[in-house]
């Protein structure tokens, strides 16, 4: 083997698996322990790590700099834990393996160990982008109906800080649900700054100015 091929690995986590167990440091263990298994060694500015990105997204600090030094033929082969650990959205997949391969960039993927290069392979990988595509879309589906219900239903499932002119009931305060209230007094003011802006039409500057004069 040669050791002297230029090797890189990267690692992602995005901000909802923080407290899972697969962390950034989880990923570096296991990408290490193969390189040095396949008897390459990789120096600290060769390990891009994006931690707490979603890997919906391609603007990745890490990322970009990986894809920078791969451009500029720095890098001959990249480790990554998985697929989706690279991207999540199959397309995105898809554009940076071929923009890693016309730069002459191998890429290993951790969960395909001894599977060769070949139609079938390739194959695997876009199920497998493709799956983790629609799993991440149904979470967000989930998600966005299980919020709809709530708000409903008028219960607060995220934000603790209440908007001006409310006040946030705590589940503990509320009898296991959590809402927000209207306070009676900020909501005079809120209804106050409505009357001097629609029906006084006063600026901003103004309403600031009134609001100061009243003490508020």
């Amino acid at each position: 083997m040669n050791r002297f091929l230029r090797t890189a690995f990267y690692a992602r986590v995005s901000s909802q698996k923080q407290a899972d167990e697969q962390t950034i440091q989880s990923q570096r263990q296991d990408l290490i322990e193969r390189i040095q298994h396949d008897q390459l060694v990789i120096a600290p500015d060769f390990q891009f790590c994006d931690d707490g990105y979603s890997g919906s997204e391609l603007l990745r600090p890490a990322l970009d700099k990986l894809r920078d030094m791969i451009a500029s033929a720095m890098i001959d082969r990249l480790y990554v834990h998985s697929p989706d650990r690279l991207a999540r959205k199959y397309v995105h997949q898809a554009l940076l393996l071929e923009e890693f391969a016309r730069h002459g960039c191998e890429v290993i993927f951790l969960n395909q160990q001894g599977l060769p290069e070949s139609p079938e392979t390739n194959l695997l990988l876009q199920l497998q982008g493709m799956i983790s595509e629609f799993e991440r879309e149904k979470i967000l589906e989930r998600t966005r109906r299980g919020r709809r219900y709530a708000a409903a239903a008028g219960s607060v499932s995220v934000f603790s800080g209440a908007p001006y002119g409310y006040r946030y009931i705590s589940r503990k305060e509320g009898d296991g649900q959590a809402r927000w209230e209207i306070d009676p007094h900020e909501s005079q003011i809120v209804r106050l700054i409505f009357d001097l802006v629609a029906a006084k039409e006063m600026t901003l500057a103004g309403v600031c100015r009134e609001l100061h004069a009243r003490g508020i």
